[in-house]
């Protein structure tokens, strides 16, 4: 079952991946409501699809028991927080290897959670891995 409250930004969806659609399509409705610009839109559907994709396919491995969370926070006007969550086995942020190290740059894997890093103001994972917190300022 898709649950979906845009009064309270609050997604919630079987692990399907064509329920991609929905992240963004969540994303492009907060991105009009706060007006953001075209760069920080940009960073935004990038580091919040990777993080969708990532549970999706690593925490609930497609799963469709399984379901993927994600609320939106606004802080304030110029301070937007999206909070992703899975129901998998979660991970330890510490093991993942360096995407930027000479012997991973040809890995097509690994990727993901550094463009979060990238993109995103502030980040924090919590409940084992199971839950990102991206934290995008908009000025």
């Amino acid at each position: 079952m898709i649950t979906l409250q845009m009064a309270n930004q609050h997604l919630n969806f079987p692990s399907r991946s064509e329920n991609i659609s929905l992240v963004e399509k969540l994303i492009d409705d907060v991105c009009l409501q706060y007006k953001v610009n075209e760069d920080f839109y940009g960073n935004i559907l990038v580091a919040v699809t990777e993080a969708v994709n990532n549970a999706l396919y690593h925490g609930n491995r497609l799963n469709p028991d399984k379901s993927v969370d994600i609320r939106f926070e606004p802080q304030n006007d110029t301070t937007l927080i999206f909070k992703v969550s899975d129901q998998g086995e979660g991970f330890n942020i510490d093991t993942l290897p360096d995407p930027t190290s000479p012997e991973n740059l040809e890995k097509i894997s690994g990727r993901g959670v550094f463009l979060m890093k990238s993109l995103s103001d502030k980040i924090d994972f919590g409940d084992e891995g199971r839950t990102v917190e991206m934290t995008f300022k908009l000025n």
